[in-house]
């Protein structure tokens, strides 16, 4: 089982991983009234709401595992092609433009702590989900930033172990950990919201010798 302290998707361990697709389908989250859906990334396709098959039932494994009262909250699921690259350019151009002494290859490996560059991108598989946690009563539980805030703007408080958070912060992130690692997930050390299954990270972490799932093309019905 690898490190992944310091292995960002750049890494070219990540993208030495061979993909064996195993043809499974994407599935739709809004079946599944038990999991709770955030609209915040949502699209009109409905493309966000999707995940493969397999996926499904690991969520409803760690949702179960959760004490009462809690529920997991999903916010983005499957993620289009075209729509990655267009996350990956934007942030690396955003990069870029606010450190003009970098070279390319440094822009594309800082980027990556926040994007996956697409021959890895799990969201393109079906393969990753970003979560995090509902409290019936309060609502969204505080997890120290918002999802998709990056290391610049949240100065490294997204990262999932991030010294100097608060011990309750720190409690509601291992959390979601323990029920996300119990369900077969693994976590993007950068990113405290994001867990994946079947993809070439994960594949990675868990030594597994190939993803079981590569790109999808979305097809809405």
């Amino acid at each position: 089982m690898a490190n992944t302290s310091t292995i960002l998707m750049s890494d070219h361990r990540v993208s030495a991983i061979p993909s064996v697709e195993c043809g499974e389908s994407l599935f739709d989250l809004r079946k599944v009234p038990a999991l709770a859906l955030d609209h915040r990334q949502a699209d009109d396709t409905g493309a966000y709401a999707h995940l493969r098959i397999g996926l499904v039932d690991r969520l409803l494994t760690a949702q179960a595992l959760l004490p009462p009262g809690l529920r997991l909250l999903i916010v983005e699921g499957y993620r289009p092609v075209a729509l990655q690259e267009h996350y990956f350019a934007r942030c690396a151009a955003r990069l870029r433009d606010a450190n003009p002494a970098w070279t390319e290859e440094f822009v594309y490996v800082q980027a990556s702590r926040s994007l996956a560059p697409l021959s890895v991108a799990p969201h393109v598989c079906g393969a990753a989900v970003d979560i995090t946690l509902l409290n019936a009563d309060t609502g969204e539980m505080d997890m120290g930033t918002p999802v998709n805030a990056g290391p610049e703007e949240s100065d490294g408080a997204c990262y999932t172990h991030a010294p100097g958070i608060s011990p309750r912060i720190r409690a509601n992130r291992d959390l979601l950990g323990r029920v996300m690692s119990t369900a077969g997930f693994v976590n993007y050390p950068t990113e405290w919201w994001h867990w994946s299954h079947g993809d070439k990270y994960w594949a990675l972490v868990t030594g597994a010798h190939a993803a079981h799932y590569g790109p999808v093309e979305w097809s809405p019905s």
